[in-house]
C-alpha cells in the first residue's frame, strides 16, 4: 500500500482529501505545517507528499528540498496558479488547482507514484493501479492501453517522433486521450527530466490567457501588483502541451507564433524579450486547417504546428480495445468503491462494441462508474451502463425484457424532463446536466463549478461531453 503525507493547514480540506485517498487504498498521514511535517514524520517513508502552497510559517515549497528525492505535489488556488508553476521550477513534481475534482486528484496521484516508481528500479513495491491508471498498465513506454492495428501504428509514430524537438499536433475527438499521447511524447524525449506544462486553452478566461501563457510585468494591467512568470517560460527546457489549441484567441496565437519562430517571449507590459527553449505539443478536436481558411485560426501558426500530425483514433474505431479497456476500468471502479469484483454479461460485452462511444474513453469511464454504483449483484448488463444504443441489435436477456432502457445521457435534458430528474432514478449525468441548465444563467462558471464540487476545467470538459455550450452571460 502506498503512503501519502498531506500538508494542509485547513482541517476541512485535509480531512476530505484524506478520506478520498483512503477510500482508494492509500495509507495517509497528516500535518498542518512544514514544521509539523518535519517534526512528526519521517519524510523519506512516503511515496508522495501533497502540500498546500500557502502554509503558516514556511511555504509548501519548502517540502521539496526537505523531502528530496520524494515527489511533492503542490496544491494551490486558481488565483495563485502562476506561483504554483514557479514551485515546479523549484522541483515540485506537479501542481493541482483548488477546488480540485476528485477524479483529477486521483489521476494525478496515481500517475506521479507510477512514474516515480518507474524511475526507481529498486523500489520494493509496484504501483497499485486505480481507475486513474487504467490506461497506463500496458505498453509501459507509451502509457496507453490497446492493441488494435490503429493504436499499434500510433505507438510506432510516437516512438519515432518523441526523440526529436519537432512540434507535434495531436488530433482526435474529445475523450480519446490526447494528453496521454502528449505525456508519452514527453516521457520518451530527451526532455523527460524537465517539466511538462499542460494548459487547457479553453479552460482559461480569454482576458487572462495571454498573461497566463506569457507572464506579465508589474503594473501591466489593473490588478498586476507584481511580475509573474508565464506558463511558456515555466516550461523552459521541457515540453509545453496546449490542449484545445483551437480555442486560443487570435492575439495569443500571434504571441505563440513568435515563440515558435524566434524562440523567445515577451511578457505582457514588457519591452524586453527573453529566450525560451520549449517543445510544443498541441491538441485539438477541431479542424484547424478549415478554421485557418475562414480566419478562425492563423494559417501561419497552423503550418508551424503541423510539422508532425498524430491522429488518435476514436474508441469506436479501435475494435476489441474497447472491451480490453472496459475490463480494466471496471476492476478499478470496483476497487475504488470497495465493491466485490464484477464481470460483464455476454450482452454487455456485445453492447460495448455496438455502441458508437461519441464521448470515447471518457464516456466509457462514466458508463462504468454508473454501472458499479447501480449494480446490486456482480454482473454488469447493458442497462446498468445506460448506453444510448438500439438494444435490438444486442441479444436480450430475461432481465432486459423486464427492464427496458430509455436513456439520453448524451443529450441535454429538456424542461419537460424535470419531474423525472427529481425522482429516485436520477443518474450522475442527469444531475450534472440539471444543475448546469438550471443555474448557468444566474451563476458564473466559477460559482457553478463550486456548486458541483468540481474544477472549472472539469466543468468545461463535462459541458463538451454532454453537448451543453457555455453561455456568454454565465462568464461575467
Amino acid at each position: 500500500m502506498h503512503s501519502i503525507l498531506i500538508v494542509e493547514d485547513e482541517p476541512i480540506i485535509r480531512s476530505a482529501l484524506r478520506r478520498l485517498l483512503e477510500r482508494n487504498s492509500y495509507q495517509v498521514s497528516e500535518a498542518g505545517s512544514v514544521q509539523e511535517a518535519q517534526e512528526q514524520h519521517n519524510l523519506n517513508s512516503f511515496d508522495l507528499i501533497i502540500s498546500d502552497l500557502r502554509l503558516p510559517g514556511a511555504p509548501g515549497t519548502e517540502m521539496i528540498k526537505l523531502a528530496d528525492p520524494r515527489p511533492v505535489l503542490i496544491m494551490t488556488s486558481y488565483a495563485s496558479l502562476r506561483s504554483a508553476v514557479d514551485s515546479m521550477r523549484l522541483g515540485a513534481i506537479d501542481y493541482i488547482a483548488k477546488p480540485f475534482d476528485h477524479d483529477e486528484m486521483l489521476q494525478t496521484v496515481a500517475r506521479i507514484i507510477a512514474e516515480h516508481e518507474q524511475a526507481t528500479p529498486d523500489a520494493d513495491e509496484q504501483p497499485t493501479p486505480t481507475e486513474a491508471t487504467a490506461l497506463c498498465v500496458d505498453n509501459s513506454d507509451i502509457g496507453i492501453i490497446g492493441s488494435s492495428p490503429a493504436m499499434q501504428a500510433l505507438y510506432s509514430d510516437i516512438r519515432k517522433v518523441a526523440p526529436t524537438d519537432s512540434n507535434v499536433l495531436i488530433q482526435g475527438e474529445s475523450g480519446t486521450g490526447k494528453e496521454l499521447v502528449a505525456r508519452a511524447l514527453h516521457n520518451l524525449s530527451k526532455r523527460a527530466k524537465a517539466p511538462m506544462i499542460s494548459v487547457n486553452c479553453a479552460a482559461i478566461p480569454e482576458t487572462l490567457i495571454e498573461s497566463e501563457l506569457f507572464g506579465h510585468e508589474k503594473g501591466a494591467f489593473t490588478g498586476a501588483v507584481s511580475a509573474r512568470t508565464g506558463l511558456v517560460e515555466a516550461a523552459d527546457g521541457g515540453t509545453l502541451f496546449l490542449d484545445e489549441i483551437g480555442e486560443l484567441p487570435l492575439e495569443a496565437q500571434a504571441r505563440l507564433l513568435r515563440v515558435l519562430q524566434e524562440g523567445e517571449i515577451r511578457r505582457v507590459g514588457s519591452v524586453q524579450s527573453q529566450k525560451v527553449d520549449v517543445r510544443l505539443v498541441a491538441a485539438t478536436h477541431r479542424d484547424l486547417k478549415s478554421l485557418s481558411k475562414t480566419g478562425g485560426f492563423r494559417e501561419d501558426l497552423y503550418y508551424r504546428l503541423h510539422v508532425i500530425a498524430l491522429h488518435l483514433p476514436a474508441l469506436r474505431d479501435r475494435g476489441h480495445d474497447v472491451v480490453e479497456i472496459a475490463d480494466i476500468l471496471l476492476a478499478r471502479q470496483c476497487e475504488r468503491m470497495h465493491k466485490e469484483p464484477m464481470t460483464f454479461s455476454a450482452q454487455a460485452r456485445q453492447a460495448l462494441q455496438v455502441h458508437s462511444w461519441p464521448g470515447n474513453v471518457r464516456e466509457l469511464e462514466n458508463a462504468l462508474e454508473r454501472a458499479v454504483i447501480l449494480c446490486e449483484g456482480n454482473q454488469v448488463t447493458p442497462e446498468l451502463m445506460g448506453l444510448d444504443i438500439d438494444l435490438s441489435a444486442v441479444p436480450s436477456s430475461p432481465a432486459a425484457a423486464d427492464n427496458p432502457v430509455s436513456t439520453t445521457a448524451e443529450a441535454a435534458p429538456s424542461a419537460a424532463a424535470e419531474p423525472e430528474l427529481a425522482g429516485s432514478d436520477l443518474s450522475l449525468e442527469d444531475y450534472f446536466q440539471h444543475v448546469v441548465l438550471e443555474n448557468q444563467d444566474q451563476m458564473t462558471e466559477t460559482d457553478l463549478a463550486r456548486k458541483l464540487g468540481i474544477s472549472r476545467k472539469c466543468l468545461w470538459e463535462r459541458r463538451q461531453r454532454f453537448g451543453i455550450p457555455r453561455r456568454k452571460a454565465s462568464d461575467t
